[in-house]
C-alpha cells in the first residue's frame, strides 16, 4: 500500500484510496475468517483497558468493545482521519459507549501513561517506519504488568522478533502462527 507524509502533522499514513480499498479488502477477508477468532486467543478480558492501536477501519472494535464489557474501556487509535471516523461510525451504530476513537499525531497517541492492561496491533507493524519510536509509544501507554500482542503484518517473523528486540523495550513471551505477545521490560 502507498504511504504518504502529511507535513502538516508530520505523520505517515496510507493514501486514501488505498485506505478505502484495504477497508473492502478486510471486509472481504472477515466474511471467511471473522476476527473474533484472533480476538478469543489475545486475552480480552470484561473491566480491561485495552487499546487497539492502528485500528484501521475498526475490525476488531465491536468484538473488543463486547470483551471488555461496560466496566473496561477500548481505544481505537491510528494515524489516517478516515480510520477514525469509520470507527466513529461504527460507535454510533452500535451504541458502543465504552469505545473511544483518538486520532494519533505521529506515533502520540496521546494517552496518559500506563493506561493499557492490553494492547493490540495488528496488521499494521510492517508499515511503520520508525520502530523504535512506535514500540516506545506503545510501552509508555501499557501498564507496568500489561501485555503487547501484535502480528507480523506483512513481513517475516524474524524482521518482527528484530525490530522488537531492538527497541529494549519488550520482551517476547509467546508466539504463536498469528501474533506475539510481549510484556514490558
Amino acid at each position: 500500500m502507498h504511504l504518504r507524509q502529511d507535513r502538516d502533522q508530520n505523520r505517515e499514513q496510507m493514501a486514501d484510496i488505498s485506505f478505502r480499498i484495504m477497508a473492502i479488502l478486510f471486509k472481504i477477508r472477515d466474511w471467511f475468517r471473522p476476527p473474533d477468532r484472533l480476538l478469543d486467543l489475545i486475552g480480552i478480558r470484561e473491566g480491561m483497558v485495552v487499546v487497539d492501536y492502528g485500528c484501521g477501519p475498526g475490525r476488531y472494535i465491536s468484538g473488543a468493545s463486547r470483551r471488555v464489557g461496560g466496566a473496561g474501556r477500548l481505544y481505537a487509535v491510528d494515524i489516517h482521519e478516515l480510520a477514525v471516523e469509520a470507527v466513529k461510525r461504527l460507535v454510533k451504530e452500535e451504541r458502543l459507549t465504552n469505545v473511544f476513537p483518538i486520532l494519533a499525531r505521529g506515533y502520540d497517541s496521546g494517552l496518559p501513561d500506563g493506561t493499557a492492561d492490553l494492547v493490540y496491533a495488528l496488521d499494521m507493524f510492517h508499515m511503520i517506519r520508525d520502530p523504535a519510536t512506535f514500540l516506545g509509544e506503545l510501552r509508555r501507554i501499557t501498564k507496568p504488568d500489561g501485555v503487547l500482542v501484535i502480528d507480523d503484518g506483512h513481513q517475516p517473523r524474524k524482521t518482527t522478533q528484530k525490530k522488537i528486540r531492538a527497541s529494549g523495550l519488550w520482551e517476547i513471551k509467546e508466539e504463536n502462527e498469528a501474533y506475539l505477545r510481549c510484556h514490558p521490560k
